[in-house]
């Protein structure tokens, strides 16, 4: 059982495993052992609430295929079972990731006095450029 947090864990019996091996470099244990381990996931077969189970769907991730399969892959450590621990570790952030709301922004404008400040500044601000322009001294004749 994948606890996800009090009110939502999914049964093991709704995890695949599939021992596979790992890539890149490892010498002679990564050509004939298989210690990496492919997650997979059935989004619309779990028993998750409806609303997880359409804001997972609704990710744009590549790890869940079209058909609503999460797929994992795991191959950071050197055994099966770290490695195991470590997908399963990842579904349940994915998971918890969905579970957390974003609030709804809420548009706001400036006050007038702060608008009114800000134009205030731009006033002085250009007067200030203006006084260092160079002087036409043939016009103040």
């Amino acid at each position: 059982m994948l606890k996800i947090n009090e009110n939502i864990s999914i049964p093991e019996a709704q995890i695949q495993f599939q021992a596979i091996r790992a890539q890149g470099a490892g010498g002679q244990n990564v050509n004939k052992v298989s210690t990496a381990v492919h997650l997979r996931f059935d989004i619309h077969e779990s028993s998750l609430p409806d609303r997880v189970k359409n804001d997972l769907l609704a990710l744009s991730d590549q790890r869940i295929s079209k058909t609503g399969v999460l797929v994992i892959k795991a191959q950071t450590y050197r055994s099966r079972g770290k490695n195991r621990e470590d997908a399963l570790k990842r579904l349940r952030q994915i998971v918890q990731g969905v579970l957390i709301r974003k609030k709804k922004r809420k548009k706001t404008r400036p006050k007038k006095a702060a608008v009114a400040k800000r134009l205030d500044r731009k006033t002085k601000h250009g007067k200030v450029k203006e006084l260092r322009k160079r002087m036409d001294f043939k016009s103040i004749e």
